[in-house]
């Protein structure tokens, strides 16, 4: 190739790279805001479980098949898409399906570092009494506890459980998405 057009190439293959990740920047920012789905509130979210049985289906509808049956309510699910009265939701572990809308309440609830459940004796998450990690600690927690969340300000979560309260660190936590506050 001669030189003149390998130059040509080079500054053609630069203008490309440059568009490429223009498109990419502005796109990344239309991904950073959540999507609105057909209820009008944003997806991702989370909710949790408002029935002690709660069955888990492959599709948006009762003629679909059983996946999976949750046997406990107040269980932090993240609802990802929205079709009708159905939301496709996933837990914690990752498993994915179908509820109905009637079955989900919009207390927000979470679980301890789930991540961290079967890793080895010792493994603890602390609650503390103040939202700083300077706080005395006023109960360690298992992985994959149970909390009731009652906000959380984008570093730390004010919870409760078993008739305990205090704060968790938001990034200890499976239920609120690092940043989000809200009360």
């Amino acid at each position: 190739m001669s030189f003149v057009m390998r130059d040509v190439v080079s500054s053609f293959s630069t203008v490309l790279v440059a568009a490429c990740i223009g498109i990419a920047v502005m796109t990344s920012g239309a991904f950073a805001q959540a999507a609105k789905g057909a209820s009008g509130l944003p997806l991702p979210r989370f909710v949790s479980l408002k029935s002690k049985s709660v069955n888990l289906r492959i599709g948006p509808s009762l003629d679909y098949a059983v996946a999976f049956r949750y046997l406990k309510s107040g269980v932090p699910v993240e609802i990802i898409q929205e079709y009708d009265n159905w939301r496709r939701i996933r837990d914690a572990d990752g498993t994915e399906g179908w509820v109905n809308q009637a079955l989900l309440s919009g207390d927000r609830t979470a679980l301890a570092a789930p991540w961290m459940r079967g890793k080895g004796e010792g493994i603890f998450v602390n609650l503390r009494r103040d939202p700083q990690s300077t706080a005395p600690i006023i109960a360690r927690m298992e992985p994959g506890v149970m909390l009731q969340i009652g906000e959380c300000n984008g570093d730390w979560c004010h919870a409760e459980t078993q008739g305990v309260e205090g704060w968790i660190a938001q990034g200890e936590i499976w239920g609120a998405y690092p940043g989000e506050a809200f009360k």
